[in-house]
């Protein structure tokens, strides 16, 4: 098997026992490829004694900390190979991550997107609204996370219409113009959680307006770290939104720039699922051992599609916790998990969260 062949099928249909060999074999190869083609990569393992050229299980494998993105120049392509670049979220105050990728990295990233997406909305192109402003998305050189991952879900609609001002006000116009064109047609809608949260729902309770979006289908992610101070869990979340707007099917999904495209999506039972081509680990943090299932840890992902740069076994700043593997109950194989929020005092970096505390809005 190789990771062409992962995008002909369907995206959680690997068991345990495929699937940990093909990631084994296929992170092995990575991992030797990032030490060969990034000299910073290859002296961050010989400076930690890792000298293994192969590892018998994807636990084995070292794992750099998300943060190195921040402080160093992680590639594995030369500058004339960088099609684009990609900036993590933060605070004007934060170093951002630099994320530089390739043809071939910015190509796999769009059909493992697409092969997860589909498995929840189907393949057909649906209108789309966006909670955001389109300036986001202007620079197409260098994007944002928020801009990334825009573009990147963007993909799955048609007719895309913007809802906010540069300044993050709803136009309620807009919105109800796109409801009179689309009002017998499925609709998509994306937006960051905050974002979802403060400039529609709020909004529309605001200014006591309500619309039918029982045709519609939300995909959301972000920073949750603003919305529990203010008492909003995902329950919360979905029961107000059902209630407000008539909307009942809203995924959320965890997700960071540094892995683009091995997104973590929300199944019907609430919890969020690894895809055939990535993987979690929850570590115990006072020795780094694997934590058993049901318990609380730090999260490290795993990916297969970075090739121009060595974020394939990434050390989160995010705590978490593995329910299963193959036997949740919504039918999909793979590891699923809930995020339990961040480490003590970690930076902010939800595309929601960061936004929030821009002095810009």
């Amino acid at each position: 098997m190789n990771i062409e062949a992962l995008f002909t099928q369907k995206p959680y249909s690997l068991s345990k026992e495929t699937k940990h060999t093909f990631l084994a074999e296929t992170l092995n190869l990575l991992i030797n490829h990032h030490k060969t083609h990034c000299l910073a990569y290859h002296k961050i393992l010989s400076a930690t004694g890792i000298e293994h050229s192969s590892f018998s299980t994807i636990e084995d494998m070292p794992f750099l900390s998300v943060r190195l993105f921040k402080d160093f120049a992680l590639s594995s392509v030369q500058q004339t190979q960088v099609i684009k670049t990609l900036t993590s979220s933060g605070t004007t105050s934060q170093r951002l991550s630099q994320i530089t990728l390739d043809k071939e990295t910015a190509l796999y990233q769009t059909r493992a997107l697409v092969n997860i997406v589909q498995d929840f909305i189907g393949k057909k192109r649906l209108p789309m609204l966006i909670i955001d402003s389109e300036s986001i998305i202007r620079n197409r050189q260098t994007h944002s996370a928020r801009g990334a991952g825009i573009l990147g879900i963007s993909n799955f609609g048609k007719d895309h219409t913007y809802l906010l001002d540069e300044q993050m006000v709803l136009n309620v116009d807009t919105l109800e113009r796109f409801l009179s064109v689309h009002k017998d047609e499925d609709i998509l809608i994306f937006g960051f959680t905050f974002m979802v949260w403060s400039y529609l729902y709020k909004r529309l309770k605001e200014i006591g307006k309500s619309y039918d979006l029982g045709r519609a289908t939300l995909i959301h992610s972000g920073g949750w770290k603003k919305l529990s101070e203010q008492a909003v869990d995902n329950i919360t979340f979905k029961a107000e939104l059902k209630q407000v707007c008539n909307l009942g099917r809203i995924y959320n999904f965890y997700g960071m720039v540094e892995q683009v495209g091995s997104i973590f999506m929300e199944c019907t039972e609430g919890f969020l699922h690894a895809p055939n081509f990535a993987d979690i680990i929850v570590r115990q943090p006072y020795d780094w051992s694997c934590a058993p299932f049901n318990t609380n840890g730090i999260v490290e992902v795993l990916s297969i599609l970075p090739h121009s740069y060595p974020g394939h076994i990434l050390l989160t700043e995010d705590l978490g916790m593995i329910y299963g593997e193959d036997t949740c109950k919504c039918g999909r194989m793979g590891k699923y998990f809930h995020i339990e929020g961040r480490l003590p005092k970690a930076e902010l970096r939800g595309c929601s969260d960061t936004h929030a505390y821009s002095p810009l809005h």
